[in-house]
């Protein structure tokens, strides 16, 4: 077991117990709204299992080393950019897609620009955040935020590859 999921397990362990010591009706709301998370996350946490399951299997672990590997330098930090963007969702999506291409043998300098990219860049989030934002703030972070991803990535690349 790895600190963070020990950090979480911890966490969880003392809420129930906080919930406990205030009573029963606090402990059954708390699980009522555990029903009501696995009720609507359980589906995607499945799904997501799948995807990076089957990308395992899939896609094999030369092509990642071949085209996001710390030897692909710039073409890795701009493929994965490109990826990161594409990707809809949260980081209960992107962040085991991106870990799934860490061990498959992607390099830092790409996995770095995937997640930075992801969270700049999300296409997917572009249309709620022209009609809330409005056209001149959406650009204006577009374009302040343009080179991030590569310049992160590169950056990762060159003191961690």
């Amino acid at each position: 077991m790895d600190v963070g999921t020990a950090v979480v397990l911890i966490l969880a362990v003392g809420m129930v117990g906080v919930a406990y010591a205030r009573g029963g009706e606090v402990a059954a709301a708390g699980w009522r709204g555990v029903g009501r998370a696995v009720r609507d996350f359980l589906p995607l946490f499945l799904g997501i299992f799948i995807v990076i399951g089957f990308s395992e299997v899939l896609i094999p672990r030369e092509a990642i080393a071949r085209w996001l590997g710390p030897s692909s330098g710039w073409r890795g930090i701009l493929i994965a950019s490109g990826v990161g963007m594409l990707i809809p969702g949260g980081p209960f999506v992107s962040f085991p897609l991106v870990a799934m291409l860490y061990r498959a043998g992607a390099g830092i300098g790409a996995v770095v620009a995937f997640v930075t990219a992801w969270s700049l860049w999300s296409l997917t989030r572009l249309p709620l955040e022209f009609a809330l934002l409005g056209p001149r703030l959406m650009m204006a972070r577009l374009i302040s935020t343009l080179f991030m991803p590569l310049l992160a990535g590169w950056i990762a690349h060159l003191l961690f590859d």
